[in-house]
């Protein structure tokens, strides 16, 4: 199996990618990577391929990893491609079974005239797939010339915006996103870990916020949220990583000044985290795991992962959030006053969420997402998913449950 990246930067699409290409190669599966960019430019960063946490992480469970060596700047239209990367692009394609597509920006690659007929499954990971700019007539066109065998859909809310935008529904298969459950559990010892090192008293509530600086997540709206909370609790704590979430960036900068006004005392209790690859750590410290985006969120990883980690989550109502959040958290319209009063409800009934937190464990389960993708592969590659639908397949068997992981 080959994956394709447009590239190695921070977040969620691709920490969830990269691990279900190791478990499948932990399955039995021989995978191995290409990436388009050797190193991008996002958020406010510069992300080179070899700093990234993934690309370390698939090395390190010896999956092979190569890069056309493009870098921020280079040519992304149709017509863009030189010679050698198209001969670098067969030569990967040419020992696969099936190709996997991390999000439809690869497609532009793929749909190249003369590279290898391989069947391709597209992973897809937005609610919003008309702004994703040409990625989105990129699938078109793959689903057209009969290259697309699958859309693997990490929530319900994908499946629906992509047939929405036209892609065949017989295509598009739901995989909810899962995470390990070893990894990302209640842990006292990192809880007082990470807030004895930024010096959060242990009683103190906090709030964490995991999201790349981007405009979709909506970092105005999350500060002035925060500019209330603290104002009422002088004891609380706002915790904030991803790309871009350092005071180098002068966007945030700006948003941060905007938010606080003349109450700038109050972002000494804001710590900016920057990408961690801790990220069980600090949920961990965490009382409450939040998100403010306005679109494209889908299945969100953060949430997920704090969940996991006994904070509860508080998040706007985009893509699949509703049904992440049922029963364990709360939902908030897109307005400051009403995320920092939900802020402070989840706080005070942390308690109260703790056991349905517990007992949604194995829904959230990697061990469910990964037995999924295998499944979907195996049937794709056993011709069972044709990369041409004259008329829609149908529905696949059940998929055998397998064992739950431990808490």
């Amino acid at each position: 199996m080959l994956s394709i990246y447009e590239g190695f930067f921070s977040g969620g699409a691709r920490i969830v990618h990269s691990d279900v290409v190791m478990g499948l190669q932990e399955g039995g599966q021989l995978h191995s990577v290409l990436s388009l960019n050797g190193e991008m430019y996002r958020e406010a960063t510069r992300q080179r391929m070899e700093d990234d946490v993934c690309f370390r992480s698939l090395t390190g469970a010896g999956i092979p990893v190569t890069s056309l060596g493009r870098g921020h700047g280079a040519p992304d239209a149709v017509d863009g491609f030189t010679g050698p990367e198209l001969a670098a692009t067969a030569r990967a394609m040419a020992g696969a079974d099936v190709i996997l597509s991390l999000k439809e920006q690869p497609l532009g690659l793929l749909n190249q005239a003369g590279l290898p007929r391989r069947p391709v499954v597209v992973c897809l990971h937005r609610s919003d797939p008309e702004n994703q700019g040409a990625a989105l007539d990129e699938l078109r066109t793959a689903v057209a010339d009969g290259r697309i065998a699958a859309a693997v859909c990490c929530a319900e809310s994908t499946r629906a915006a992509y047939a929405a935008a036209g892609i065949p529904a017989e295509l598009l298969h739901v995989i909810p996103n899962g995470v390990d459950l070893l990894r990302f559990r209640p842990d006292h010892f990192r809880r007082t870990l990470l807030r004895t090192s930024l010096g959060v008293p242990a009683e103190a509530p906090v709030i964490v916020f995991a999201a790349r600086y981007a405009g979709m997540k909506n970092v105005p709206l999350f500060l002035r949220a925060a500019r209330a909370w603290l104002r009422r609790h002088p004891e609380g704590h706002v915790l904030m990583c991803g790309a871009g979430m350092t005071r180098a960036n002068a966007g945030l900068r700006e948003d941060m000044a905007a938010a606080f006004g003349d109450e700038a005392a109050l972002t000494d209790r804001v710590a900016l985290l920057g990408v961690r690859d801790d990220m069980e750590v600090v949920y961990a410290a965490a009382d409450v795991v939040s998100l403010t985006s306005s679109s494209g969120e889908a299945a969100p990883l953060s949430l997920i992962e704090g969940m996991m980690c006994g904070a509860v989550p508080v998040a706007t109502d985009v893509g699949d959030c509703a049904s992440i959040v049922a029963g364990h958290g709360l939902l908030t319209p897109l307005d400051a006053e009403a995320v920092a009063r939900a802020w402070s409800e989840a706080v005070e009934r942390r308690d109260e969420f703790t056991p349905a937190l517990t007992l949604s464990r194995e829904r959230f389960s990697r061990t469910r997402m990964i037995a999924a993708y295998a499944a979907l592969i195996e049937r794709v590659r056993g011709g069972a998913l044709q990369a041409t639908h004259p008329t829609p397949n149908p529905l696949p068997e059940p998929l055998p449950e397998p064992l739950p992981e431990p808490f």
